[in-house]
């Protein structure tokens, strides 16, 4: 789904939402030597998925990334490099069930760019006590496409579209569609 011409937003806090009631979001598929990439287990869950976060107020996409990599996983821009990010912003709607209709105003789901990224450390630098409030407690490699069999089904859309979006970067063939050209890093 591309994002809309409106562009009035709502900001709460820190965080900032569209006027549609979508929250800009990022999302982070970091890749070893092997082209697998890391997926990362919820704290206290059985429920994985790719690191992601909320862009905050005054702040570019690329800049919550990396803000996003630090607090998520630990580790900071020079452990790792920038192969590409998805040409539109991708989205999905929260099931109803989790929506806070409580607060103004609505969040009805997440608008995210997608970066891939290439791991220039060692392993042994993810972690997850970056801040005090961790949102996993455990991590894998597994093969490219694996995690649109294990995410959940609300995100599978933009999983799809965001591997398809990325993979020729990593010289894999897109499953099933063909997708817009991913922006590439610069010397990427």
């Amino acid at each position: 789904m591309k994002e809309s011409t409106s562009t009035s937003t709502y900001k709460c806090h820190k965080q900032v939402i569209d006027a549609d009631g979508f929250r800009p979001n990022v999302g982070i598929i970091l890749a070893n030597a092997a082209s697998q990439v890391l997926w990362a287990k919820r704290i206290r869950q059985d429920a994985w998925q790719f690191p992601q976060g909320g862009i905050q107020r005054n702040e570019t996409p690329e800049q919550a990334l990396y803000r996003e990599l630090e607090e998520e996983l630990g580790l900071k821009p020079e452990h790792v490099g920038l192969l590409g990010v998805t040409s539109d912003w991708l989205r999905y709607r929260l099931p109803s069930r989790l929506i806070r209709r409580g607060r103004h105003p609505v969040c009805i789901g997440q608008k995210q760019k997608w970066f891939l990224l290439r791991m220039n450390c060692e392993e042994c630098l993810v972690h997850f006590n970056a801040t005090g409030h961790p949102e996993f407690d455990g991590w894998r490699w597994v093969d490219f496409w694996q995690p649109l069999q294990e995410v959940v089904a609300f995100k599978r859309g933009v999983y799809q579209d965001a591997l398809n979006q990325l993979a020729p970067l990593l010289g894999l063939a897109p499953q099933g569609v063909t997708p817009p050209v991913p922006a590439q890093a610069p010397d990427a």
